[in-house]
C-alpha cells in the first residue's frame, strides 16, 4: 500500500470515531464489565437523584397546607423509608436467585408466564423513558433555581443534556460510569456535608436553627390536612424509589464475582439514598422550607432553599447546587444502562425488533439507547421540560414492576420450598418467601395508592400507554412468527431446475458502464435483454430510435456474434411520465408470463458516490428503480447492482475502515 495514502488515511479521523471512540472487538467485552465503584454512578444515579425531586414532589402536594405541610412531611417520608428497606432486602434475594439477570422481565417470565413478563417489560420500559425526562427536567430546575436568568431556556437545556448523556452511553457503560463518578461522589459528599452541618446546627439550637438565608415564607393555607392529601403526597414521594430495581436489571454488566459486586452496589445506593431522604426530611421541618411552583419566576428547589438556609449563598453553595444539577441530569444514565438491556431480552424473544438485541460499535445495545433518547426527547418537548408536569406519570411503571418482580419471586420460592430436601433448606426458603411476600404486599399497596391518587392528575396516560405497548409487542411477535413460518424449510436444496436466468440490463444512456453491465450479463446467461429508457418529446424521436438501433447493431450485436454469444435484443421503453419503473414492471410482468418458472435478473448500472456532494450532482434514478423492483418485482426477480467507481477502492483501505482484528487483517493482506 502507498505510504502517502496510508498517512493520509490515518490523518482523517471520522467524526463518529472522534465522538464515540474506536470500534471495540468482541474479545474486549469482559474488560468492559464494571465493578461497584463504576456501578454506583452507572446504575445508582436514578435512585440518588430522586433524593432531590422525591421529597420535593411530596411537599408540592402539601403546598395548600402552608406551614402545616412542612410540619407533616415526616408522616409521608417515614413509610417511604420503610419501603426502601423492604425493597433492598427483596432485591438482594432476587439478585442471588437470578445472577445472570434478575430484572422483572426475567423473573416474571420464569415464574408467571409470558403475559406477565410482557406486562412487566412494558411498565419498565415506560418508567425508564419517564425517568430520563423527569431526571433531566429536575436537574435543569435545580440550575434555574441557582441562575434564574436561565429559566426561559429550560427546554433547550433539557435537550442539550439529553444529547450529552446519549453520546456518553453510546461510548459504553464503563466510559459513562467513570465519567459520571466525579459528579456522583461530589454530590454525595457535598449534600452529606450540608445535611451534617444542618443536623448539627439544629441540635445545637434546640430544634429551631436560624437560617443563613431565610427560605421564602410559607403560603397561606387553603386546605386542611386530610388522609387523602397525605396519600397523594405519599404517591408523589414514591418517585424517590425509582431506580432501586436498576441493579437487578443490569447484573450482567458486573465483573466476577457478579453477585457480590451487585450486592455491594445495591447496598451503597440504598444506604446513601436512605440517609439523604432522612436528612432532607428532618431539616426541611427544622428550617421551615416549603415547596414552590416550578412554572413561576423566582422558583427555588427544596435543596436550593435548604442549602442556602444551612450554609448561605457562598462558593460552597454553588458547588453543591452544581453537583445536584449534575446528579439530576445524569440520573437519566440509569435508564440508558438498563433500558437497552431490557429491550435486548425482550427482542431475544422476538417481542421487539431484532436490532434491539444487536451489539453496537462500543459493545452496547445502541438501538435501545437511541430509541430511549428519542422517546425521552419527545416527552420533554411535549411537557415543556417541567418536572411537576411529568411527575404524575412517573412511579406507576416502577411500582408495577416492583410488584410483578416480588410476585414472581414468591412463586419462585414456593417452588424451591417444594423441592427442598433438608430442614435447613426449607427454613431458608420460608424466610426468603416471607421477605418477598412482604415486598409484594407493600409495593402492591403503594401501587394502588399511586394509581388512585395520581389518576386524575395524569396517571391515566400511563395506564393508557401500557396496553398500547403490550399490543405493539404482540404485533412484533406475530410478524416474526409469520416470517419464520415462511422461511423455515426441511427440504433439501432442489437443483433440478437450475437454468440460467433471463438477464435484463437497464440503462438510460449508453456508455462504458453500460458496456460493463452487458459483459457481465453475457457471462451469466445466454438470454440477455437490454432495456433502454426513451425520453419522449420533440420531432426527432424516430431519428433517435434509428440511431440507437444502428449503434446497437454495430457496437453490440456484431461483437456478440464474433464472440460466439447470442446477440441480446434491444427493447426501447417509452416513459411518458419520465419514470422507468412503471414501464419496466409492465415489461417484466410480460417476460415472467412468457417464461414461467424462470428467474429474471435485473442489472442496474450505478455510479458509486464517494463524497456527500456527489449525491447532489447525480440523480437517484438507480436507487428509486431498485426500490421499486424490490417492492413490486416478486420472488422471481433478482436485482443486481453493477457499480462504477470514479476512484478505484482498495481492499486494504476497506479493511482499515472496518477496523477488523489484526490476525484477520494479516491473513487477508497475505492472500
Amino acid at each position: 500500500m502507498d505510504v502517502l495514502r496510508v498517512l493520509a488515511q490515518g490523518s482523517r479521523m471520522s467524526l463518529l470515531k472522534l465522538i464515540l471512540g474506536r470500534r471495540l472487538a468482541n474479545e474486549e467485552y469482559v474488560e468492559r464489565k464494571i465493578g461497584a465503584f463504576e456501578g454506583v454512578p452507572a446504575m445508582g444515579l436514578d435512585g440518588l437523584g430522586s433524593a432531590s425531586y422525591g421529597p420535593e414532589a411530596a411537599m408540592t402536594v402539601l403546598i395548600p397546607l402552608g406551614a402545616a405541610g412542612t410540619a407533616s412531611i415526616h408522616i409521608v417520608m417515614l413509610p417511604i423509608l420503610a419501603l426502601l428497606v423492604i425493597l433492598y432486602v427483596s432485591y438482594r434475594q432476587t439478585i442471588r436467585a437470578y445472577p445472570s439477570n434478575g430484572g422483572a422481565y426475567t423473573v416474571s417470565k420464569a415464574n408467571l408466564g409470558t403475559n406477565a413478563s410482557l406486562l412487566a417489560a412494558s411498565a419498565l420500559m415506560i418508567d425508564y423513558v419517564l425517568n430520563v425526562a423527569v431526571g433531566i427536567s429536575a436537574g435543569v430546575g435545580a440550575l434555574t433555581s441557582a441562575i434564574p436568568a436561565l429559566h426561559p431556556y429550560t427546554l433547550a437545556l433539557c435537550l442539550a443534556i439529553l444529547v450529552l448523556v446519549t453520546i456518553m452511553n453510546l461510548r459504553g457503560t464503563m466510559d459513562a460510569g467513570r465519567a459520571w463518578a466525579l459528579p456522583t461522589y461530589l454530590f454525595v459528599a457535598s449534600l452529606a456535608l450540608i445535611l451534617a452541618i444542618g443536623v448539627y446546627k439544629t441540635i445545637m439550637a434546640g430544634g429551631e436553627p436560624p437560617p443563613v438565608v431565610p427560605p421564602p415564607s410559607s403560603p397561606r393555607p387553603t386546605e386542611v390536612i386530610s388522609i387523602w392529601l397525605l396519600l397523594r403526597s405519599f404517591a408523589a414521594g414514591c418517585t424517590a424509589m425509582t431506580g432501586v430495581e436498576a441493579v437487578s436489571n443490569g447484573v450482567s454488566a458486573f465483573r466476577e464475582p457478579v453477585v457480590t459486586r451487585a450486592h455491594r452496589t445495591l447496598g451503597a445506593i440504598c444506604v446513601i439514598l436512605g440517609l439523604l431522604l432522612g436528612g432532607i426530611t428532618y431539616l426541611v421541618r427544622s428550617y421551615g422550607v416549603t415547596a414552590m411552583d416550578q412554572t413561576q419566576d423566582g422558583y427555588q428547589s427544596i435543596l436550593s432553599q435548604l442549602a442556602g438556609a444551612v450554609i448561605g449563598r457562598g462558593p460552597f453553595y454553588y458547588v453543591a447546587i452544581a453537583s445536584v444539577l449534575c446528579i439530576l441530569c445524569l440520573s437519566a444514565n440509569t435508564s440508558f444502562v438498563d433500558f437497552p438491556r431490557v429491550c435486548r431480552l425482550v427482542a431475544s424473544d422476538d417481542f421487539l425488533p431484532r436490532p434491539f438485541a444487536a451489539v453496537g460499535r462500543r459493545l452496547v445495545f445502541s438501538v435501545g439507547i437511541l430509541y430511549l433518547a428519542g422517546a425521552a426527547g419527545l416527552l420533554l418537548i411535549a411537557f415543556g421540560g417541567i418536572t411537576d408536569r411529568l411527575i404524575p406519570l412517573f412511579a406507576i411503571g416502577a411500582f408495577l414492576t416492583f410488584t410483578m418482580s416480588q410476585l414472581g419471586m414468591v412463586v419462585h420460592w414456593r417452588g424451591e420450598l417444594q423441592r427442598a430436601r433438608t430442614e435447613r433448606e426449607q427454613r431458608q426458603h420460608r424466610a426468603s418467601l416471607a421477605i418477598n411476600a412482604i415486598g409484594m404486599a407493600t409495593t402492591g399497596i403503594a401501587l394502588a395508592i399511586i394509581l388512585v391518587a395520581k389518576f386524575v392528575e395524569g396517571a391515566w396516560i400511563t395506564l393508557l400507554v401500557i396496553p398500547c405497548v403490550l399490543f405493539l409487542l404482540r404485533t412484533v411477535k406475530r410478524y416474526y412468527v409469520e416470517l419464520d413460518a415462511q422461511m423455515r424449510t426441511e427440504a433439501r436444496l432442489d437443483l433440478r431446475d437450475a437454468h440460467p436466468p433471463i438477464v435484463l440490463v437497464v440503462t438510460e444512456t449508453w456508455n462504458r458502464l453500460t458496456d460493463r453491465a452487458l459483459q457481465f450479463a453475457l457471462r451469466l446467461s445466454p438470454d440477455v435483454i437490454a432495456v433502454h429508457l426513451m425520453k419522449l418529446g420533440g420531432p426527432d424521436v424516430r431519428e433517435q430510435r434509428r440511431l440507437l438501433r444502428q449503434r446497437w447493431s454495430e457496437h453490440v450485436e456484431q461483437p456478440a456474434r464474433i464472440a460466439g454469444h447470442r446477440p441480446p435484443p434491444l427493447v426501447l421503453l417509452e416513459a411518458h411520465y419520465r419514470r422507468i419503473a412503471g414501464p419496466l414492471l409492465q415489461f417484466l410482468a410480460q417476460v415472467e408470463k412468457d417464461n414461467r418458472g424462470r428467474a429474471i435478473a435485473v442489472l442496474i448500472p450505478e455510479i458509486v458516490k464517494e463524497h456527500w456532494w456527489q449525491y447532489l450532482l447525480h440523480g437517484q434514478r438507480a436507487r428509486r428503480l431498485r426500490a421499486a423492483l424490490l417492492r413490486y418485482g416478486g420472488s422471481h426477480i433478482v436485482v443486481i447492482n453493477i457499480p462504477w467507481y470514479l476512484e478505484e477502492p482498495h481492499i486494504e483501505q476497506g479493511l482499515e475502515q472496518e477496523e477488523i482484528s489484526a490476525p484477520l487483517a494479516e491473513t487477508v493482506t497475505k492472500r
